[in-house]
Parts: structure tokens; sequence; C-alpha cells
């Protein structure tokens, strides 16, 4: 079983594929100290060391409908439902709300007149990429022009909404991305409003990941874009790569029990390579494994064959001499069983002892 230890200690990690293995070859025979050994092969491997850090696994995000004004709301998605660009989110006197991607919510109406803004910006970028204009014949730059008028009436037009060139506030909710709805804060039949004033529904972006907490002594271990293996709580194994990385720490909530001595951390990311395997694991605890080291075609023992010499240092017995004889060895990077070594002597293929129990 691989031993787990915390973010920042040393770390033992599998090895890589290429024939990193190794095996007892001989039958067990006693060494001049009286201890049962066996020997090992040499091996020239690719080795890693990792460090494991705990996560979170779940949807990535968090969204939250509103929608300013009055009206009774005539229809609401099921919790689970994914909405995406374009389509409605829920509706309100049986006019449809539909989702955007932008990065702000809606605070005014959008017609010919008002002032540029990332509102406008938003809109122009939704109507390109919902096919109602393009590039060439829509300037995306935030200035609300003839053109942007044009290019949402085809939309209004297409999608069986009034047809006026404007967009009127509360039509439309801009989110970050595919909405992943998972409350629900209003009722069908009820008054547009969310419950104690909240959101009408809350939700999540599809993307499963793996939120992290790097305690902030161990944060240069992590870096944005670095691909790293999650541990799910069965013990399979899916692959991942951080995504998002924060530049600023917080400190932890002291009023939550066990947190009042931990380190303030940085907030992490982690997506998921293959979504699927994750989906029906939401907020499971997993393990992040992120690679801190590696070594590339080097020779390899396991690590039991190290003896310590007297004058400082180590060295293996080799057993391919027709008397065996203790050489010096310089240890390298050490990987789960394996570990490095260099040594004046040393090659691929030859035997080393190793104890046996």
């Amino acid at each position: 079983m691989r031993r787990r230890v915390a973010l920042g200690a040393v770390v033992l990690a599998a090895a890589g594929a290429s024939g990193a293995g190794w095996w007892l070859r001989d039958t067990p025979a006693r060494s001049a100290g009286g201890v049962p050994t066996g020997s090992a092969t040499v091996t020239r491997t690719d080795l890693t060391t990792t460090t494991a850090v705990p996560g979170t696994l779940g949807y990535i995000g968090t969204y939250s409908v509103h929608r300013p004004g009055g009206g009774t709301v005539t229809w609401l998605p099921r919790p689970g439902q994914v909405i995406v660009r374009g389509r409605p989110v829920l509706a309100v006197d049986n006019r449809p709300v539909r989702l955007l991607y932008g990065d702000r919510p809606a605070w005014r109406s959008l017609a010919l007149g008002v002032t540029t803004g990332p509102d406008v910006h938003a809109l122009e970028r939704n109507l390109v990429a919902l096919g109602h204009a393009t590039r060439a014949g829509l300037t995306v730059d935030g200035r609300f022009t003839r053109a942007t008028a044009a290019a949402l009436r085809r939309w209004q037009r297409a999608t069986h909404q009034p047809v006026t060139g404007r967009l009127e506030l509360g039509a439309v909710t801009f989110q970050p991305g595919p909405l992943r709805v998972t409350t629900l804060g209003a009722t069908v039949g009820g008054p547009a409003i969310g419950d104690a004033g909240g959101p009408l529904l809350s939700g999540t972006s599809p993307v499963v990941g793996v939120a992290l907490a790097v305690p902030v002594t161990e944060s240069h271990l992590v870096h944005l874009h670095d691909a790293v293996t999650v541990t799910l709580p069965g013990g399979d194994t899916l692959p991942g790569r951080v995504t998002e990385l924060s530049t600023v720490a917080s400190a932890p909530n002291d009023n939550e029990p066990g947190r009042g001595d931990q380190l303030p951390s940085v907030a992490a990311t982690v997506t998921l390579g293959r979504q699927a395997a994750g989906a029906a694991l939401d907020q499971a605890p997993v393990e992040v494994h992120v690679t801190t080291g590696s070594a590339d075609g080097v020779l390899a023992v396991p690590i039991t064959a190290l003896v310590a010499l007297a004058g400082g240092g180590y060295g293996v017995y080799l057993l391919d001499a027709p008397a065996r004889r203790l050489i010096g060895v310089t240890p390298g990077l050490f990987s789960d069983t394996l570990v490095e070594v260099t040594g004046d002597g040393l090659a691929e293929g030859m035997t080393v002892e190793v104890p046996v129990s």
C-alpha cells in the first residue's frame, strides 16, 4: 500500500512504467550477518516523486440567478438540468429569461443611445456566438450600434420574442458559462423573488473538478497547467490538470472546529480529464498527486539494497562477480520502492543483494 504523507514531506510515488519493477531472482541465502537475502536487478527506468494534496471533488463554480422587477414564476428547470447559452433559465409571466454568457450581471436595459459598457460587449459576443451576427458585420467593442440592434432583432425573431431591437432588463441572465441547476429558490406560481430575498435559482458549471486549499508554505509545489493524478475514494485514479490557481492567500476561518491552527492557503482548481468518471461523486474527498520530482533513464535499485557505510554514505553489494563485493553509490531520487543510484562499476542488468523476510 502506498504510504500517504502530508504536503511538503518527503514523498514516495509510483515509478515510471518502463521497466521499473524489480524482483527476487534467487532463493534466499544468508549474508555474513545472518540476515536472509535475495537478489534484485539493477534497472534503467524513469522515476517520479509526488506529493498528495487533499481536496474536494465536485462541480466547479457557484452561479446565482437573480431577476429585478416583479412578476409570477411560470416555469422553472429541474435540479441537475444543464442550461446552455440562449436557452431559458426560467420563465416569468410566461416569458423566458434566457441565459447569456458574461462576467457580470445585467443592471440596465440595452438599446441605441446607452453608453459603452461591458454588458453591451457581452451581448455582442453572445449574438455572434449564437449565429445572429458575424465579426465582420458586428464590431464587438461594447458600443450599442445599429448593427448591434439589427443582430438583437434577428435573435429576438428566431426565439419568438417581441422584435424590438431593445434588450429589456430582466430578459436575460448573464452567467460565466453553462449552468447546472442545483437549488430552486422560487416556486412555480409564486412571485419572482427568491426565498428570503435570495436567488431565484442557484447552480454550478457542468465541469467536474477538485477544489484545493494549498498551504502557503507548500504553494511552490503547485503550478498552473500542471498535470496531476486524482485518487478517488474507491482507489481509482483519474488524470487532471491545474486550471485555476489563486495569487492571493486566504486565512483559515478560526471559528471552524480544528482550523484555528491551520496556515493560510492558496485556492486551486483541478479539472478532471475524464469528466464522466467523477460526475457521480459530488463533494467527495479525494487526493491530488502533484509531481514534485522526476528523473528519466536512470539506474535504480530497491531502496532496501542500500547499505550505510561506516565512513558515511551508501553502498550496495554486487553479486555478479565471483565473490560478493561492496561498492559505494550515490543515491538520487527516491520513488516508491526504488532509488536512483550512480557509482563506478554499476551497470544495468547487474544483480544486487537485498534482504528478504
